[in-house]
Protein backbone atom coordinates (compact mmCIF):
# COMPACT_ATOMS: atom_id res chain seq x y z
CA UNK A 1 0.00 0.00 0.00
CA UNK A 2 2.98 2.67 0.49
CA UNK A 3 3.92 2.56 -3.03
CA UNK A 4 0.50 3.79 -4.16
CA UNK A 5 0.96 7.14 -5.19
CA UNK A 6 -1.56 9.91 -3.80
CA UNK A 7 -3.04 10.72 -6.99
CA UNK A 8 -4.21 7.54 -7.47
CA UNK A 9 -5.82 7.20 -4.26
CA UNK A 10 -7.42 10.86 -4.63
CA UNK A 11 -8.79 8.90 -7.98
CA UNK A 12 -10.16 6.07 -6.53
CA UNK A 13 -11.89 8.47 -4.13
CA UNK A 14 -13.72 10.30 -6.86
CA UNK A 15 -14.22 6.66 -8.38
CA UNK A 16 -15.76 5.55 -5.59
CA UNK A 17 -18.56 8.52 -5.54
CA UNK A 18 -19.23 8.04 -8.86
CA UNK A 19 -20.25 4.71 -8.69
CA UNK A 20 -22.16 5.75 -5.37
CA UNK A 21 -23.94 7.77 -7.38
CA UNK A 22 -24.25 5.37 -10.11
CA UNK A 23 -25.86 2.81 -7.85
CA UNK A 24 -28.19 5.05 -6.18
CA UNK A 25 -29.59 5.44 -9.76
CA UNK A 26 -30.18 1.63 -9.89
CA UNK A 27 -27.03 1.36 -12.82
CA UNK A 28 -25.79 -2.28 -12.24
CA UNK A 29 -22.35 -1.69 -14.87
CA UNK A 30 -20.32 0.33 -15.55
CA UNK A 31 -17.56 0.28 -18.11
CA UNK A 32 -14.14 2.47 -17.70
CA UNK A 33 -15.22 4.32 -20.68
CA UNK A 34 -17.75 5.75 -18.63
CA UNK A 35 -15.75 6.35 -15.45
CA UNK A 36 -13.02 8.08 -17.36
CA UNK A 37 -15.26 10.45 -19.20
CA UNK A 38 -16.72 11.39 -15.34
CA UNK A 39 -13.10 12.65 -14.24
CA UNK A 40 -11.49 13.70 -17.25
CA UNK A 41 -8.97 10.77 -17.58
CA UNK A 42 -7.93 7.75 -19.79
CA UNK A 43 -9.75 4.20 -19.62
CA UNK A 44 -6.52 3.00 -19.68
CA UNK A 45 -5.43 5.04 -16.48
CA UNK A 46 -8.96 3.86 -14.52
CA UNK A 47 -8.07 0.38 -15.33
CA UNK A 48 -4.45 0.85 -14.34
CA UNK A 49 -5.20 2.16 -10.91
CA UNK A 50 -7.71 -0.48 -10.20
CA UNK A 51 -4.94 -2.75 -11.37
CA UNK A 52 -2.63 -1.69 -8.06
CA UNK A 53 -5.12 -3.72 -6.10
CA UNK A 54 -6.37 -6.66 -7.57
CA UNK A 55 -8.34 -8.01 -10.74
CA UNK A 56 -11.70 -6.52 -11.01
CA UNK A 57 -14.90 -6.59 -13.81
CA UNK A 58 -15.35 -8.22 -16.99
CA UNK A 59 -13.93 -8.07 -20.21
CA UNK A 60 -16.90 -6.83 -22.53
CA UNK A 61 -18.97 -6.45 -19.53
CA UNK A 62 -17.52 -3.98 -17.36
CA UNK A 63 -17.80 -3.66 -13.42
CA UNK A 64 -20.36 -4.40 -11.31
CA UNK A 65 -21.38 -0.87 -10.06
CA UNK A 66 -21.93 -2.36 -6.72
CA UNK A 67 -19.23 -4.77 -6.30
CA UNK A 68 -16.13 -2.44 -7.32
CA UNK A 69 -17.79 0.46 -5.12
CA UNK A 70 -17.72 -1.95 -1.93
CA UNK A 71 -13.72 -3.04 -3.08
CA UNK A 72 -12.72 0.51 -3.35
CA UNK A 73 -14.41 1.42 0.29
CA UNK A 74 -12.71 -1.59 1.82
CA UNK A 75 -9.39 -0.20 0.24
CA UNK A 76 -9.73 3.35 1.45
CA UNK A 77 -10.91 1.61 4.69
CA UNK A 78 -14.30 3.04 4.25
CA UNK A 79 -15.84 0.17 5.72
CA UNK A 80 -15.35 0.69 9.77
CA UNK A 81 -15.21 3.05 11.56
CA UNK A 82 -12.73 5.75 12.31
CA UNK A 83 -12.33 7.78 15.57
CA UNK A 84 -11.22 10.95 14.99
CA UNK A 85 -9.89 13.92 16.98
CA UNK A 86 -10.32 17.77 16.39
CA UNK A 87 -8.12 20.51 17.77
CA UNK A 88 -9.76 23.68 17.25
CA UNK A 89 -13.37 24.84 18.40
CA UNK A 90 -13.67 28.50 16.83
CA UNK A 91 -15.42 29.34 13.40
CA UNK A 92 -13.85 26.69 11.47
CA UNK A 93 -13.65 23.63 13.86
CA UNK A 94 -17.35 24.12 14.87
CA UNK A 95 -18.14 23.90 10.89
CA UNK A 96 -16.07 20.86 10.65
CA UNK A 97 -18.12 19.24 13.42
CA UNK A 98 -21.17 19.69 12.12
CA UNK A 99 -19.83 18.80 8.29
CA UNK A 100 -22.21 15.51 8.17
CA UNK A 101 -20.40 13.85 5.06
CA UNK A 102 -17.12 12.86 7.49
CA UNK A 103 -20.05 10.44 9.89
CA UNK A 104 -21.60 8.97 6.78
CA UNK A 105 -17.95 7.74 4.62
CA UNK A 106 -17.03 6.60 8.68
CA UNK A 107 -15.05 9.62 10.06
CA UNK A 108 -16.34 10.03 13.49
CA UNK A 109 -15.56 13.44 15.77
CA UNK A 110 -15.51 12.12 18.99
CA UNK A 111 -13.51 14.47 21.28
CA UNK A 112 -12.98 18.09 20.47
CA UNK A 113 -10.11 20.42 22.06
CA UNK A 114 -9.14 23.60 23.04
CA UNK A 115 -7.07 25.75 25.22
CA UNK A 116 -9.16 28.59 25.62
CA UNK A 117 -10.89 28.06 28.85
CA UNK A 118 -13.95 30.16 27.78
CA UNK A 119 -14.91 27.50 25.30
CA UNK A 120 -13.61 24.68 27.43
CA UNK A 121 -16.58 23.09 28.96
CA UNK A 122 -19.28 23.94 26.22
CA UNK A 123 -21.17 22.15 23.93
CA UNK A 124 -20.74 21.57 20.09
CA UNK A 125 -23.17 19.38 18.27
CA UNK A 126 -23.39 17.45 21.74
CA UNK A 127 -19.86 16.83 22.17
CA UNK A 128 -17.75 18.89 25.48
CA UNK A 129 -15.33 20.62 24.04
CA UNK A 130 -12.22 19.90 26.52
CA UNK A 131 -8.93 21.24 27.61
CA UNK A 132 -6.29 20.44 25.12
CA UNK A 133 -3.80 19.27 27.63
CA UNK A 134 -6.32 16.37 28.63
CA UNK A 135 -5.70 15.03 24.57
CA UNK A 136 -2.83 12.11 25.36
CA UNK A 137 -5.25 10.63 27.85
CA UNK A 138 -8.43 10.81 26.07
CA UNK A 139 -6.35 9.71 22.47
CA UNK A 140 -5.79 6.37 24.44
CA UNK A 141 -9.69 6.14 26.34
CA UNK A 142 -11.65 7.08 23.10
CA UNK A 143 -9.04 4.83 20.90
CA UNK A 144 -8.54 7.71 18.25
CA UNK A 145 -6.61 6.95 14.74
CA UNK A 146 -7.19 10.45 13.33
CA UNK A 147 -6.83 14.05 14.08
CA UNK A 148 -7.85 16.99 12.42
CA UNK A 149 -6.14 20.74 13.57
CA UNK A 150 -8.25 23.68 13.04
CA UNK A 151 -5.92 25.98 14.53
CA UNK A 152 -4.14 29.29 13.89
CA UNK A 153 -1.24 29.17 11.90
CA UNK A 154 1.03 29.82 15.03
CA UNK A 155 -0.21 27.13 17.33
CA UNK A 156 -0.83 24.11 14.85
CA UNK A 157 3.01 23.31 14.33
CA UNK A 158 2.72 22.50 18.67
CA UNK A 159 -0.50 20.96 18.26
CA UNK A 160 1.04 18.85 15.48
CA UNK A 161 3.99 17.84 18.02
CA UNK A 162 1.54 16.92 21.25
CA UNK A 163 -0.84 14.85 18.58
CA UNK A 164 1.99 12.65 17.99
CA UNK A 165 3.29 12.45 20.94
CA UNK A 166 -0.11 10.96 22.03
CA UNK A 167 0.77 8.11 19.38
CA UNK A 168 -1.51 9.60 16.29
CA UNK A 169 0.09 9.28 12.82
CA UNK A 170 -2.52 10.80 10.77
CA UNK A 171 -3.37 14.32 10.92
CA UNK A 172 -5.34 16.43 8.42
CA UNK A 173 -3.99 20.12 8.28
CA UNK A 174 -6.20 23.12 8.17
CA UNK A 175 -4.22 25.75 9.34
CA UNK A 176 -2.47 27.75 6.74
CA UNK A 177 1.01 26.43 7.08
CA UNK A 178 3.08 23.17 6.35
CA UNK A 179 4.07 21.17 9.55
CA UNK A 180 7.11 19.25 10.11
CA UNK A 181 6.92 15.48 11.74
CA UNK A 182 9.45 12.79 11.53
CA UNK A 183 9.31 9.76 8.91
CA UNK A 184 6.21 7.51 9.41
CA UNK A 185 3.95 10.32 9.87
CA UNK A 186 1.30 11.80 7.40
CA UNK A 187 0.31 14.63 7.72
CA UNK A 188 -2.07 16.08 4.91
CA UNK A 189 -2.75 19.85 4.21
CA UNK A 190 -5.08 21.56 3.19
CA UNK A 191 -4.99 25.44 2.35
CA UNK A 192 -7.98 27.13 1.14
CA UNK A 193 -6.28 30.10 0.74
CA UNK A 194 -4.11 28.23 -1.77
CA UNK A 195 -6.86 26.82 -3.40
CA UNK A 196 -8.69 30.35 -4.08
CA UNK A 197 -5.40 31.61 -5.08
CA UNK A 198 -5.14 28.95 -7.77
CA UNK A 199 -8.94 30.28 -8.75
CA UNK A 200 -8.01 33.75 -8.72
CA UNK A 201 -4.93 33.11 -10.80
CA UNK A 202 -7.14 31.82 -13.57
CA UNK A 203 -9.68 34.44 -13.12
CA UNK A 204 -6.75 36.85 -13.80
CA UNK A 205 -5.57 34.85 -16.81
CA UNK A 206 -8.80 34.73 -18.72
CA UNK A 207 -9.97 38.24 -18.21
CA UNK A 208 -5.95 39.84 -18.78
CA UNK A 209 -3.59 37.32 -20.78
CA UNK A 210 -5.48 36.88 -24.12
CA UNK A 211 -4.00 37.35 -27.37
CA UNK A 212 -3.08 40.84 -28.05
CA UNK A 213 -3.87 41.86 -24.55
CA UNK A 214 -0.29 41.84 -22.73
CA UNK A 215 -0.28 43.74 -19.08
CA UNK A 216 3.22 45.59 -17.66
CA UNK A 217 3.74 43.67 -14.42
CA UNK A 218 3.92 46.09 -11.81
CA UNK A 219 7.04 44.55 -9.13
CA UNK A 220 5.46 43.83 -5.60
Amino acid sequence: MSRISDATITRLSQYYRSLASLEEGGQEMVSSMALARKHGVTPAQVRKDLSCFGQFGTRGLGYSVCQLKETIARILGLHRIWNVALVGAGSLGSALISYKEFKRQGFHIVAVFDNDLDKVGKKRRGLTILDIRRLPQMVKKLDINLAIIAVPKDAAQSVADLLIKAGLKMILNFAPISLKASPGITIRNVNMAIELEALSYRLVADKSFRPGNNPQLTPV
